[in-house]
């Protein structure tokens, strides 16, 4: 089955009886279990996050908890999908966990209660200066469109004189297509064009058109993408650019045009099946036509067509959708990607919580303990492998073995690394520093918590409200004279 798919594009999928609880948690933003995020942590799953009001929130799990045994089966070697599928169940079902909670030497046997869990696809929106309000907006699941609104109108009951509405879309990796013309009949008119789709079937070529009255389609309107941003992500994004009815900040999007159908297979199964490729307003579609193990490759923009905006300002096909103004982060190198992939801030901040039971004041917490986190790396000798290291490892197999060098004309060139290893550290200070206080919040106000204190210092969200208060600029940018 794997080998038969795989033959066809990236996106079509089979979901077994098994896996249909994440088929319908991508649908609908809900399935049965647990309520946790899990993780696999030094060889056992580890609550990442419980979910607010969930059977694992109410039971008083918490991020940093193992789970050594489910149902007296020891979870040792399991991987995350394993423990997904037996934490999962009907409602009403019982499902007995041991647990090692750090900092106490006793385990701890829980019995929780399976229920429905519901994940909100709107999990924070407020007001983020005196007259400027924000929307996060994580994944297209049913009554995305509402939700969005609803967000919107509260927004405008706090601040009647609204300057400005950021709408977040990074890492938004999309979902349900009629939820994204939903999200832009929010701040577009009735009878709208949004996407067509067209496929080599007759029958599933179909335009979308806004239905209803929109919430408010005046308001000055920014849209944070990022490569993160895909499928209906990139529908609300390119269409908000093609009617120049917003302007887009961040980076270029994932580049996934292409629209899927459900269907039945028997044995409580489903396959995910691409059927078209979809449209947006100016006639361009967005799907990336090159691919590099399975992703989409980046295609310089004179490979791409040209389209036209309502406004007139050119726009580019193929490879996602390019925003107004593109922000360059710096979120991408060897240490960050270690300190990731070793779970490195998240088990220092669990031992963190354990020093500060309480955070009284999230809004005016900074961390300030720059120094015992170093000590806390140093304590587990922690290394990171530089792209320059990798390429001079390679270099020195292929000098030696040739001949034509040494070991020893390599070694005056890694102590120079080994030195400036030491100094990564100390450049990436702020956003590492950014990174543990966003893990921090999330331990004492969950994910609400963890947005709110990283707006604080978002290069986008700065870079939104600068230009919410520089009209003028605004609209250059969407009359296309910037």
């Amino acid at each position: 089955m794997d080998a038969m798919l795989a033959s066809l594009d990236p996106y079509t999928n089979y979901f077994s009886e098994s896996q249909i609880e994440g088929w319908r948690y991508i649908t609908e933003g809900k399935y049965n279990g647990i309520g946790a995020d899990i993780r696999i942590i030094d060889g056992r799953p580890t609550i990442v996050a419980p979910f607010e009001n969930a059977p694992a929130f109410n039971a008083g799990l918490k991020a940093g908890d193992q789970i050594l045994e489910i149902d007296g089966q020891d979870t040792e070697g399991k991987t995350s999908e394993d423990v997904g599928a037996i934490l999962k169940g009907y409602p009403g079902t019982e499902v007995k966990l041991k647990v090692k909670r750090p900092g106490e030497k006793k385990t701890i046997d829980l019995t929780l209660v399976r229920d429905e869990v519901n994940i909100p696809n709107v999990p924070y929106s407020d007001m983020i200066s005196e007259d400027v309000g924000y929307i996060a907006l994580t994944t297209f699941t049913r009554d995305a469109g509402r939700n969005v609104a609803n967000a919107l109108k509260d927004l405008k009951v706090e601040q009647p004189n609204l300057k400005g509405v950021v709408l977040d879309l990074r890492d938004n990796g999309g979902g349900l297509l009629a939820e994204a013309v939903n999200v832009v009949n929010v701040f577009v008119p009735k009878g709208e064009l949004v996407v067509s789709t067209k496929g080599k079937v007759k029958d599933w070529n179909r335009s979308f058109k806004t239905l209803n009255a929109p919430v408010d389609d005046k308001v000055p309107l920014i849209v944070l993408i990022n490569k993160g941003s895909a499928s209906a992500s990139e529908i609300v994004s390119g269409t908000i650019q093609d009617l120049d009815r917003g302007v887009l900040i961040g980076q270029r999007s994932y580049g996934k045009g292409l629209v899927q159908n459900t269907r039945d297979v028997g044995y409580n199964a489903k396959v995910k099946m691409t059927t078209a490729k979809y449209y947006i307003p100016s006639g361009r579609c967005i799907q990336a036509v090159e691919y590099h193990n399975g992703e989409p490759a980046q295609i310089p923009d004179e490979k791409r067509d040209q389209f036209k905006t309502r406004n007139g300002r050119i726009v580019l096909d193929g490879g996602g959708v390019k925003p107004d103004i593109v922000i360059d982060l710096d979120d991408e190198t060897d240490i960050l990607e270690t300190l990731e992939e070793n779970n490195i801030i998240f088990n220092y901040v669990t031992q963190w919580v354990l020093r500060n039971p309480e955070l009284t004041e999230l809004d005016n917490f900074h961390f300030e303990e720059w120094d015992d986190f170093v000590k806390y790396l140093e304590a587990r000798n922690f290394d990171f492998d530089t792209e320059t290291e990798k390429l001079l490892a390679d270099l020195r197999e292929k000098s030696v073995k040739s001949g034509y060098l040494s070991d020893g004309d390599f070694s005056d060139l890694e102590q120079r690394l080994i030195a400036n290893k030491k100094s990564q550290l100390e450049a990436h200070k702020e956003i590492i520093t950014d990174l543990i206080e966003k893990e921090i919040a999330s331990r004492y106000k969950y994910e609400k918590g963890r947005i709110k204190l990283g707006l604080r210092n978002d290069i986008e969200i700065k870079k939104a409200l600068e230009l919410f208060h520089n009209p003028a600029q605004y609209q250059a940018i969407l009359k296309g004279e910037q």
